[in-house]
């Protein structure tokens, strides 16, 4: 008997998209099945024959996650129509996606992976994944904005979780959020009057920047591959 799972879990797990990314697709008619039009909820096999945007659908041999140093300029999109974009500075040879975003202005760490279902559970805001970032402002920081930064700020029509915020200098900052809203780092400052002239992400979960020069990847191995995948309590697929 043929082992069938959803077509959103078998694309992630494929490392073609996430899950939701999958069900947009189904929705806008992007994807067929043995010629036939992909509908939501249907389940598929290695056996089906499986076209994302015209192009076939094969399985990953090989799990790859990567640390990248971000310049500051490059998009974090795989839109080859994007002249910046992260999948062609990096041009690794397997099919990669980056894990979230990191806008065009900041810089530092992001990670790219072809396992789905690891983007997934890292890019939900429920499980509380940490990332830290070193922040430079326009002036000096303050006690006061330590303060705010760190019991919440009011953007977006919501108020940003607690977080940790540390002074490191006249006008540098750590934070570490547990969210990840559009621009958040740079609204929260806004919204206190200040003004972000340098962000960079030094960590995400346990993987930390390091000594990586910028605009250089490296893979994700060994102890610091297991630590984050029994963070996101994820399933020996991953696994080395």
């Amino acid at each position: 008997m043929i082992d069938k799972v959803r077509i959103n879990k078998y694309l992630s797990a494929a490392g073609v998209c996430s899950r939701r990314e999958a069900d947009r697709l189904i929705e806008a008619g992007k994807i067929t099945v043995n010629g036939q039009t992909a509908v939501t909820g249907m389940t598929v096999s290695d056996e089906d024959d499986i076209f994302v945007n015209g192009k076939p659908v094969q399985k990953e041999d090989k799990p790859v996650l990567l640390a990248y140093n971000k310049p500051r300029g490059v998009v974090c999109t795989s839109a080859k129509d994007e002249p910046d974009n992260i999948i062609d500075r990096i041009h690794y040879p397997v099919r990669i996606y980056p894990v979230g975003r990191l806008d065009k202005d900041s810089e530092g760490l992001i990670l790219l992976t072809n396992q789905g279902d690891l983007m997934d559970k890292l890019l939900r805001s429920r499980n509380l994944h940490e990332k830290e970032y070193i922040v430079t402002v326009n002036r000096p920081v303050s006690a006061e904005f330590v303060k705010k930064m760190s019991e919440g700020v009011p953007i977006l029509d919501t108020v940003t979780r607690p977080c940790r915020v540390k002074k490191l200098s006249s006008c540098e900052f750590s934070i570490i959020l547990t969210q990840g809203l559009n621009r958040q780092i740079r609204r929260m400052c806004e919204a206190l009057d200040y003004r972000v002239r340098k962000l960079v992400r030094v960590r995400v979960a346990n993987i930390t920047l390091g000594e990586l020069p910028s605009g250089q990847y490296r893979e994700i191995r060994g102890a610091e591959l297991d630590s984050l995948l029994a963070e996101v309590r994820n399933d020996r697929k991953f696994s080395n």
